[in-house]
């Protein structure tokens, strides 16, 4: 069977029991159903007409229809049993939500259509590049970078210790922006020195005193990036894209096209997290699983299976745009003032008071004030950015800037240079959490990871070759 008949399979079979089986108003049912039309036609046009290779359009797809469509359809069928809120106590409306529906319309169809003459305008059909990068100083160069990376776990192990143990952190009287620094910037400094390291050593593709000793620093390096990256430092979210982008590194044939990599995030985003998720909320223990297995189905069913993950917080994407919308109509547009706390994030709010909360942050706020949420630590998806700061006109140019930068990385994909090709995958796969939000956040973390991994070792590169 190919590859494409499975996932067509599978996506017409899970759209097919979300849209026949779920029980909301026809008006509701039809909004959601036009926006589903339009995706899949993105669907389509990606795997079945567009030659490239487009990690970010794949993640693009997978992050509309989990998050616009399958959870908002999920939640919103579940809303009276919810008390007619949605996951961030957001009341539930017909109109609210159906202006919603257009709001992403509209994104969608600007960003396929931007995306479609950008590439047009910008990429040449893909010519196989095969740049050899090493010099005589990369084994030099890599040592450098490997003794950085022990030099920041050595001064940082009581740290890592102390996250480890879940210790109180408060002896470390860490700014924000101290560990911003630390988590995104110098803890991936270790990816970039991989990427070197495991290129220069297929390009020399011989043994040697001088291999053996770099694959050695390669595991090396690899144990150093799984210390300040693994589920005890980090937020998933954040590990996602490291370890998929260490899969395209070693072992591309798995994910290295753009049906294999819709397939991994279908199968990976829609069904097995979600799944997971579900599971380990069941209320049961793993001796009381392996001495009567059928207790964990009937727990599972009981507490409301993979249905019961939508409702919660992590898909909370659609409701934040319905409170962005309130919060304007009440509050009046930002007019570009809410993008600097990203643009201007090295700015700490110790010196400009007034330096804008992120907009996730800003609706929590408004959502604790106005309809008694617990917490202000919320997403906020691109759309609500864009409209928080210019309305229906900020949308429009969100979706036409977002087409236009994937475009650019497709360009660094394609370039021939590792570092670059490397961080643009990076940014296919984190363009799931920034187009989810807030737009400060993953601005900010994107960029973090753009100085570790690429800007670092770069420098280093540029002293030794002058």
């Amino acid at each position: 069977m190919k590859l494409k008949t499975v996932i067509t399979f599978l996506y017409l079979v899970t759209s097919a029991a979300l849209f026949l089986f779920i029980n909301v108003e026809l008006i509701i049912w039809i909004s959601f159903f036009i926006n589903y039309l339009l995706i899949t036609v993105i669907a389509y046009y990606h795997l079945n007409k567009e030659k490239s290779y487009s990690p970010f359009l794949t993640s693009y797809i997978i992050f509309y229809f989990l998050f616009f469509i399958v959870a908002p359809l999920i939640q919103i069928s579940s809303i009276e049993s919810n008390e007619f809120l949605f996951p961030n106590y957001y009341p539930f409306d017909y109109w609210d939500v159906i202006y919603t529906n257009i709001l992403i319309l509209i994104f969608n169809l600007i960003f396929f259509l931007s995306y479609i003459f950008f590439k047009k305008r910008t990429l040449k059909p893909r010519v196989e590049i095969i740049r050899k990068e090493s010099t005589f100083f990369t084994p030099l160069i890599i040592l450098i970078l490997f003794i950085f990376s022990l030099f920041i776990f050595i001064y940082n192990y009581d740290y890592l210790m102390s996250v480890f143990s879940k210790a109180n952190m408060q002896e470390f009287n860490l700014s924000k922006g101290g560990v911003l620094l630390r988590k995104k910037v110098l803890f991936l400094i270790p990816l970039g020195s991989i990427v070197i390291t495991y290129k220069y050593l297929i390009e020399k593709r011989k043994i040697n005193s001088n291999t053996i000793i770099l694959f050695l620093v390669l595991v090396a390096l690899l144990i150093l990036l799984f210390i300040f990256k693994n589920p005890f430092t980090e937020k998933r979210n954040a590990l996602g894209p490291i370890y998929i982008t260490l899969i395209y590194l070693f072992y591309p044939k798995l994910i290295n096209s753009n049906a294999k990599l819709f397939l991994f995030l279908f199968v990976s985003m829609i069904l097995v997290f979600p799944l997971i998720s579900a599971i380990t909320h069941v209320n049961i223990s793993f001796a009381e699983i392996m001495s009567n297995p059928i207790e964990l189905y009937l727990s599972f069913v009981k507490h409301g299976g993979i249905v019961n993950t939508f409702n919660t917080l992590h898909y909370d994407a659609f409701a934040n745009i319905m409170a962005t919308v309130e919060f304007v109509s009440n509050q009046g547009y930002s007019f570009g003032f809410q993008l600097l706390s990203a643009f201007l994030f090295f700015i700490p709010r110790s010196i400009w008071v007034s330096k804008p909360l992120s907009t996730g942050e800003l609706i929590g706020n408004y959502l604790i004030e106005e309809h008694h949420f617990g917490y202000n630590n919320l997403s906020n998806p691109i759309i609500s950015e864009g409209y928080i700061n210019f309305g229906l006109f900020g949308v429009l140019l969100m979706a036409i800037f977002l087409a236009y930068f994937i475009v650019k990385f497709i360009r660094w994909l394609n370039s021939g240079n590792s570092l670059k090709e490397i961080i643009a995958f990076y940014f296919a796969i984190h363009l799931m959490f920034l187009l989810r939000g807030d737009f400060t956040n993953g601005f900010v973390y994107f960029i973090g990871t753009f100085i570790g991994v690429v800007i670092i070792p770069n420098l280093i590169i540029k002293i030794f070759k002058k």
